[in-house]
């Protein structure tokens, strides 16, 4: 069976997409590019499936059944992905409610990270105390 170009041609602009967004700072787009992955994901599923009729014994003849093992690991995904959403989307509300907005805000190791890296120095070389770090925030 060869793959339809315009599912693998989806599967790669979901993909795409979807890590584009879940990299971003804002939780409401990661939360689109979990979302977005895990469409992308239950499509490329769908590819690996034998086209045919129902897997019915009786009603079907074996050799014109469908494989039924992708559509049930694609209704896990789809779990799997309703429960991600609905986590992120309970981060995000929460994340709005108390600070008023979704951004994930630097910690100060990784405010610590980028003086170094800004200044081209190894980690063993840095001053360890938070002062100079504090003072750019």
């Amino acid at each position: 069976m060869t793959p339809n170009l315009v599912y693998v041609l989806l599967v790669g602009v979901l993909f795409a997409t979807g890590v584009t967004l879940l990299l971003e700072r804002s939780l409401t787009r990661v939360l689109i590019g979990v979302i977005l992955l895990g469409h992308g994901a239950n499509v490329l599923i769908l590819l690996g499936g034998r086209a045919g009729d129902a897997p019915i014994v009786g009603a079907t003849p074996e050799e014109g059944m469908s494989d039924p093992l992708p559509q049930a690991m694609i209704l896990t995904a789809i779990v799997i992905t309703l429960g991600m959403t609905a986590f992120l989307l309970a981060l995000a509300y929460r994340s709005r409610h108390l600070v008023g907005h979704d951004e994930v805000q630097d910690d100060v190791e990784d405010r610590r990270i980028m003086v170094l890296a800004e200044r081209d120095e190894g980690p063993g070389t840095a001053d360890t105390s938070d002062e100079h770090v504090r003072g750019s925030a």
